[in-house]
């Protein structure tokens, strides 16, 4: 028996035989045209056969898997019509005068490689998704497409990665379970794996050698193990979980569309935190009771410049809209510090996680927080929004982002746009220096939002990127729990609710000492939500 190590997204358990998914290759030559506009034209009509092809893929996997999942192939079509995927292959095929295909292949591995190599989880997992546009577009231009088709029997799938397409049109009653050598936490493949109930293992590396194909496997989706070649008795062992989980995800169900309510009947909100449109899939999916934490800088991540009013403005409507009256957080961009974005200019700093990023890029930039401003009021007329402003650290800073938001309402006013004018501002809890001065910040905002990565990483002196130092980093250490209970007192004091987005909201050894010390809401990963709420449940 062979035992491999990798990183369960998606949980249950599998038995079965392992089999390498077989795609159509393609190969992409180097070749040489005459006619550009020609050449330019047949890109173009590969784009639009792409689109319908897309718009017919979402229609027929909103059937399949909710339209809320399906959003990630209208968000695909979005990206066929973005001038960051289609200009830099417009510019190969005009100054290098080479062929469509290649074009595509070459500018298609750059961005998604500039995806690849962010520091941001979420930003990471995209690269997934731009190369399977590139793939559905070099398809049609080739004459060919993949065959994402499992065998007649069913079995495990593995595969280096699986793109969103693919997953998405797996047959269920084939395909027992998903590994693979890549892949990532935050991909639409394993959001998809989720909602369809497939067991998935990510990150064996070369580990998953094709050697293996053929033979019996049995896979745990919650551990991330995969027995290759396991004999009967742990084969039984597997099944006898099986049937555990199956009981448990049965118990789980119960707590879907309840709210959050204590045994002792105190009320709380559950909310998810999300990065994008396509996350709002996750959130509905998991009940989330709103969205706690949008992180807007996705829109300015992955970019060859800033993205303008008009696409901020249809990104926020489109989750509000797509929540439904529940309330959506969004907090303005944070980038900086591991969010970098080379158009910013930033400059090069020893020490970035202390350096210029969000709400201080946004006070020495006031053109670009008013353009994110006017984007996030303009859409507020659409659903129940909020702001929420990252890294204040005093007064002062609050103060200033207050009256650049009054600014943006003014105009907007005299410009007879509609907008909500009741809008909440509120702010993140991310410094003990916000921490220790909440009482004065209590009377300016209009509720804080305790973010726990930040304010554990800046309490211990702790660089959370820095894995050297994961052994010194206390997570409850009883410093960041007084910060958290003096931010909780202040806030109630001045009659404004305080919520956690930061990871430690889903940390059930917390979630005790969270409702005691009078945590109104907790936001989380949209998996979280209904494990927490049976938790709650029994307090």
């Amino acid at each position: 028996m062979i035992t491999l190590q990798g990183k369960g997204v998606s949980g249950g358990i599998a038995v079965g035989k392992l089999t390498f998914l077989e795609r159509t290759h393609y190969s992409i030559e180097k070749k040489p045209i005459t006619e550009v506009i020609a050449e330019i034209e047949r890109f173009n009509a590969a784009r639009e056969t792409a689109a319908v092809q897309l718009e017919e893929l979402s229609r027929t996997m909103a059937e399949k898997i909710g339209k809320e999942n399906a959003l990630v192939f209208d968000i695909h079509s979005m990206m066929l019509s973005d001038p960051d995927f289609y200009q830099p292959i417009i510019d190969i095929i005009e100054n290098q005068r080479l062929c469509a295909e290649y074009a595509v292949m070459e500018a298609g591995s750059a961005l998604a490689q500039d995806f690849a190599d962010m520091d941001d989880d979420y930003m990471k997992a995209r690269a997934v998704d731009i190369r399977d546009v590139t793939n559905r577009v070099i398809a049609i231009l080739s004459g060919t497409w993949m065959d994402a088709a499992a065998g007649s029997d069913p079995v495990i799938l593995a595969a280096d990665d699986f793109s969103p397409s693919e997953t998405a049109q797996f047959d269920r009653s084939k395909v027992l379970a998903l590994v693979s050598r890549a892949g990532a936490t935050n991909s639409h493949t394993a959001i998809f794996a989720r909602t369809m109930g497939i067991p998935a293992i990510i990150g064996f590396g070369p580990s998953l050698s094709a050697g293996l194909a053929g033979t019996i496997a049995a896979i745990d989706g919650e551990t991330g193990v995969l027995c290759v070649d396991p004999g009967p008795e742990l084969i039984e062992e597997f099944n006898k979980k099986h049937e555990q989980l199956e009981e448990e995800r049965q118990a789980m169900e119960k707590y879907r569309g309840r709210e959050t309510i204590t045994s002792g009947g105190k009320r709380i909100q559950l909310f998810a935190n999300i990065g994008s449109v396509a996350d709002v899939e996750a959130a509905l999916l998991g009940d989330a009771e709103g969205i706690g934490l949008f992180r807007s800088e996705f829109l300015y991540l992955g970019r060859e410049d800033y993205p303008d009013e008009e696409t901020q403005y249809e990104s926020y409507k489109r989750v509000l809209e797509e929540m439904k009256g529940k309330q959506v957080i969004i907090r303005t961009m944070d980038i900086g510090a591991d969010k970098q974005a080379g158009y910013f200019g930033l400059p090069e700093e020893e020490n970035p996680a202390l350096g210029m990023r969000a709400i201080r890029i946004c006070l020495t930039r006031p053109e670009l927080f008013k353009t994110q401003l006017r984007a996030i009021y303009r859409a507020s007329s659409a659903g129940n929004a909020a702001v929420m402003f990252p890294m204040i650290c005093s007064v002062t800073e609050l103060l200033r982002a207050k009256a650049i938001a009054a600014e943006v309402r003014e105009e907007l006013g005299a410009q007879k746009i509609a907008f909500n004018e009741k809008v909440p501002l509120g702010i993140m809890i991310e410094t003990p220096a916000a921490a220790v001065i909440s009482d004065l910040l209590a009377k300016e905002a209009e509720f804080f939002s305790i973010g726990t990565n930040d304010l554990t990483q800046y309490t211990l002196a702790i660089d959370r990127q820095n894995d050297a130092l994961s052994e010194f980093c206390d997570i409850h250490h009883e410093a960041i729990l007084r910060l958290i209970k003096l931010t909780a007192d202040n806030a109630h004091k001045a009659g404004i609710p305080v919520g956690i987005c930061g990871s430690l909201g889903a940390d059930k050894t917390l979630t005790k000492f969270f409702i005691e010390t009078g945590i109104d809401e907790l936001s989380v990963e949209p998996a979280s939500v209904l494990p927490l709420r049976k938790v709650i449940a029994k307090l």
